[in-house]
Parts: C-alpha cells; sequence; structure tokens
C-alpha cells in the first residue's frame, strides 16, 4: 500500500521540494535580464549535472550504464531538462512568474492520465474529486494572475501556450522515469545521466538561436545559477522523483498545486504581494483539493 500524506517519507520531501521550488520562480525571473534564456538553462543544467554525478559518487551509486539506458537517458534529458525548462524560461518573457507557476499546477492532470495509461495506475474517487476541486482554485488564481500581468492578449497567449508545452515535458518525463526499463537504475544514476544529456541539447540549441555564450557579471546572477542549479534541481529532483515512485505521479504532481501558493506567501512577505478575493478563494480551493485527492490510495 501507498503511504499516506502525513508519512515522513512523503510529507518531508513533498514540503521541502515545494518550498524550494516555490522560491525558484523568483530567481529564474532574474536570469532573463541580459543572458538568452538558453544559455541560463544551459549554465543551470551544467552545474545540476556536475553536482548530480558528485552526489552519485558519494552516495556510492552506479553509474555504469548499458546502451538501452543510454538511449532512454538522452530522451529523458531532451524533455525534462532541455524543452520543458526552455520553455518556462521563454514563457517568463511574456508572462509573470506568477502566472507560469499557477498553469504548472495543471500537472496534476496529464500525470494522472498518464501514470494510468503507461503504468496501470488506478485514478481513485477521492483523487478526481480532489483535482476537480484544485482545478477551479487553480483556474481562480491563474485569474487573478492574468488581471493583474501587465501584458497584452498575445504576450498572454504565448506565454500560456509555451507553459503548456512545459507542462507536456514534464509529465512524459515524470512518468517515464517509473516505467521498469528506467526505473531499474536508482534515481541519482538517472538524473546524473539525463541532466548531463539535457546540458548538452541546452547549449547546442543556445549555439543554434543565439550564437556564442553570453554571461552576466554580476553576483546575483552568478548566485542565482548556483541556487537553481545545486539547490533548485541536484537537492529537489531526487526527493521528487522519489515521491513519484512512492506515492504516484498524480499525487506527486500534486507539489505544483503548492508551489504557487508558496511563491505568492514568498511575494506578500518581500513585495508587498496583496491578496484579493480571488486569490484567498483559489488558494483556498487548491488546498482543500489537496487534503481530498490525497485521502485515496490510487493514482
Amino acid at each position: 500500500m501507498e503511504p499516506g500524506l502525513l508519512a515522513p517519507r512523503v510529507l518531508i520531501p513533498f514540503l521541502v521540494v515545494s518550498l524550494i521550488w516555490g522560491s525558484t520562480w523568483f530567481v529564474i525571473r532574474d536570469q532573463l535580464s541580459v543572458v538568452p534564456s538558453s544559455w541560463s538553462v544551459t549554465y543551470r543544467f551544467t552545474v545540476a549535472a556536475i553536482g548530480m554525478f558528485l552526489l552519485a559518487l558519494i552516495m556510492r551509486q552506479p553509474l555504469r550504464i548499458d546502451r538501452e539506458f543510454l538511449g532512454w537517458s538522452m530522451f529523458l534529458g531532451l524533455i525534462q531538462f532541455s524543452l520543458n525548462f526552455n520553455f518556462v524560461y521563454l514563457a517568463e518573457h511574456h508572462i509573470t512568474s506568477g502566472l507560469v507557476a499557477v498553469i504548472f499546477a495543471l500537472l496534476i492532470i496529464p500525470n494522472a492520465l498518464l501514470g494510468k495509461w503507461w503504468l496501470g495506475r488506478p485514478i481513485g474517487t477521492a483523487f478526481i474529486i480532489g483535482s476537480a476541486i484544485a482545478t477551479t482554485g487553480v483556474g481562480l488564481l491563474m485569474l487573478r494572475e492574468y488581471r493583474v500581468a501587465p501584458v497584452g492578449g498575445m504576450d498572454v497567449l504565448i506565454g500560456l501556450s509555451l507553459t503548456l508545452a512545459a507542462v507536456v515535458s514534464a509529465s512524459i518525463s515524470n512518468v517515464l522515469q517509473v516505467i521498469p526499463r528506467i526505473a531499474r537504475f536508482p534515481t541519482v544514476t538517472i538524473l546524473a545521466w539525463s541532466m548531463l544529456w539535457g546540458s548538452v541539447c541546452n547549449a547546442l540549441i543556445a549555439l543554434f538561436f543565439f550564437g556564442p555564450p553570453v554571461f552576466d557579471p554580476r553576483p546575483a546572477y552568478f548566485g542565482g545559477v548556483l541556487y537553481l542549479g545545486i539547490v533548485g534541481t541536484v537537492l529537489t529532483f531526487p526527493l521528487y522523483f522519489r515521491l513519484i515512485r512512492d506515492i504516484g505521479p498524480g499525487k506527486a504532481a500534486y507539489t505544483g498545486v503548492l508551489i504557487p501558493l508558496i511563491a505568492m506567501l514568498l511575494s506578500t512577505a518581500f513585495e508587498g504581494y496583496r491578496w484579493s478575493l480571488l486569490a484567498i478563494a483559489g488558494a483556498g480551493l487548491a488546498m482543500i483539493g489537496l487534503v481530498v485527492a490525497m485521502q485515496t490510495r490510487k493514482a
């Protein structure tokens, strides 16, 4: 049987991932001032790949892989650590980081559907009801962020499309890494090789679209790359992928429901964010949906 949300092996990584990823949206925004987005993604996952290989060595995880997994790791690196994050960084050129974070909460839907399709994981009634409630809350948050976004209709459409493309890329990767052909390797091993190939893909994309490397000399930019690469990636992705294995891709994706709420709380504390009735209602429904969905041991 799957552990419940309050089990320490679930609750602790669930909260750690949500808290850290809730803060990364602001850091990503600062990465977009001078450096082309694809180069920022390249730097982040170069740092992350190095950190993940070092973590594998410290944990004494096997790093040798066979030819079949080599192909899978390349594919996971392309969709999870290249396309996914390039879409996210590009989306933040068009819409606010808050709106991107809110839209990403919809990851619960494709994760659950693909989990049922590829892994045969049943979707329980409580999960369906909870997801419907949470999605309504996400919709209210999305409406609020749209109303305050200082952009035009075309920018919103482009940003929405890019974010949804990122959601699809992330969901495919989330579910694939649980299939037996990939899950036979330790999580850190999977991540190390996938991030390596992801960083290679990112560099090729950046060279093709933006030319030679560009770097922002500001300490804040360098610190942001380290924070996103080490704390926002090396620390969190092993925890998140372990959650997927423990409670399934549908439930694990509920971190995406909590993340924008944490981002809003951080914005309240440091940026003077003011809560509207829409934001309060959306946040409340999202939390109710989370509690209801986690009652089931399926999905």
